[in-house]
């Protein structure tokens, strides 16, 4: 429960702060950690790219591990992540038993400039399919986008995230990590910044951490 490290960020999600942050880590320590562990706010293809090729493990959640695991979920047969796919024919087979085949590729690109390789598929014919309400809202027949990289790399995760050490290092990260916020919010009474402006408020956060380190090497110590 120690502070190692802190970045602030002007953002209104997590996703692209994950990789900004940890390259703080690596300037003020010339390592990256071998195991980084994440909630789901920060899945993304982009930081689980980045992590793999920087050698670090992702026990990184993504935004549907959770939802997954409900049975609500794993029986709508209409999800894109629940059709049947025949990976010699690359098609994929809808509950109506038609084809959505290969379309195009296409490409996204993050606010950071990171580009994901889209594949559309678009079924043969839902003229008259009686499921057509439930499948898919649009007026003409049923596309799909997938993004193999991204699938892999979740599938990598949630095989780390479900394994023993897994489990146990996301224990871990509750109390490691949520336990330091709660002291510093209700113990400290640090429920707001005082000041203004984003340099000002680093080194508020900067102070209210050492004094939480030296807190806690005081108790170690006693």
């Amino acid at each position: 429960q120690f502070i190692v490290n802190f970045s602030l960020h002007q953002k209104p999600t997590d996703t692209t702060t994950l990789i900004p942050h940890l390259e703080t880590f690596e300037r003020l320590y010339g390592v990256l950690p071998e195991q980084v562990v994440a909630d789901a706010g920060y899945g993304s293809e982009e930081n689980y790219a980045w992590l793999d090729a920087r050698g670090s493990q992702a026990f990184v959640k993504y935004n549907m591990f959770d939802v997954e695991k409900k049975r609500k979920y794993r029986k709508n047969k209409f999800r894109v992540e629940n059709l049947v796919y025949d990976p010699d024919g690359d098609v994929y087979r809808c509950p109506n038993d038609k084809l959505l085949r290969f379309a195009r590729k296409k490409t996204r690109q993050t606010e950071t400039g990171f580009t994901s390789e889209i594949l559309v598929y678009e079924c043969e014919d839902c003229t008259g399919c009686p499921f057509k309400e439930q499948c898919h809202r649009g007026q003409w027949n049923r596309t799909i986008e997938i993004n193999p990289r991204l699938i892999a790399y979740r599938k990598t995760a949630r095989e780390r995230l479900v394994s023993e050490e897994g489990i146990k290092l996301r224990r871990r990260r509750s109390t490691d990590v949520e336990s330091v916020f709660g002291h510093i919010k209700q113990c400290r009474g640090l429920r707001r910044f005082l000041l203004r402006g984003i340099q000002k408020v680093k080194a508020e956060w900067g102070l209210a951490s050492t004094a939480h380190n030296a807190r806690k090497l005081a108790i170690c110590e006693s």
